[in-house]
């Protein structure tokens, strides 16, 4: 059976850093039924405060420290998968075939092409740079640009690394931050994870092991069905 966690019971950083790292997935809003998330964990009052104590600021300290890969990576919704989990995660979930095959196969739009192409020339770079350099920074083309982001991270192409803060001509803060992406393997390289060793089987096989006796059975069934595991 898995642990219980109660609401509110979390306060650190590092407090949600060791239950990311013993769960493995940790979606930031609640999603799997049967298993905690961030939001749920944490004491409503802390978050968007911009204190040490802001879970929504950990989100992006999580892969800049390497702790964690961020995505929108289950049922498009975000979700952090603890370093040891990760590599396991993307041969479960991502696809074996390059973007480029899976675009000549019918299985993704050209408007992920374009934008994974630019990621990779380009990593780390902000969603404002990112709308610009593909052209789709016209109202009009918001949702498009959205939902491919969406897509690209729903297929473990690309992970959310990072939030960049928007400034001025003189060095000030000025205005929203923005979300920062890589594509999965540099992220992976530039944090010390290699690749699962093993097929998609053997990495779902993994998981799910690891999911026994820590995860509640609702959780495991809940996760197996939305992944079509076995």
């Amino acid at each position: 059976m898995g642990q219980e966690y109660e609401q509110g019971s979390v306060t650190t950083y590092g407090e949600t850093a060791e239950i990311i790292t013993k769960l493995g997935i940790l979606p930031l809003a609640a999603l799997i039924p049967g298993h905690p998330s961030l939001n749920g964990l944490t004491k409503p009052e802390n978050w968007h405060t911009g204190t040490e104590l802001d879970p929504w600021s950990w989100r992006a300290q999580f892969p800049g420290e390497g702790l964690a890969g961020y995505g929108k990576f289950i049922k498009k919704k975000a979700i952090l998968v603890s370093r040891e989990w990760f590599p396991a995660f993307v041969a479960a979930v991502g696809s074996t075939k390059s973007i480029e095959e899976r675009y000549k196969d019918g299985l993704a739009s050209k408007e992920a092409v374009t934008l994974l192409q630019i990621v990779r020339e380009h990593e780390g770079i902000d969603t404002r740079k990112l709308r610009a350099e593909a052209d789709m920074k016209a109202k009009e083309k918001k949702t498009a640009f959205d939902n491919t982001v969406t897509e690209l991270q729903g297929t473990l192409d690309m992970v959310i690394s990072g939030i960049k803060q928007r400034l001025n001509d003189e060095g000030e803060v000025n205005g929203w931050s923005s979300t920062s992406f890589e594509t999965v393997s540099h992220w992976m390289s530039d944090n010390g994870l290699s690749a699962f060793e093993g097929d998609r089987e053997e990495a779902i096989a993994w998981i799910q092991t690891k999911m026994n006796g820590v995860w509640s059975p609702t959780a495991i069934a809940w996760t197996n069905k939305a992944f079509s595991w076995k």
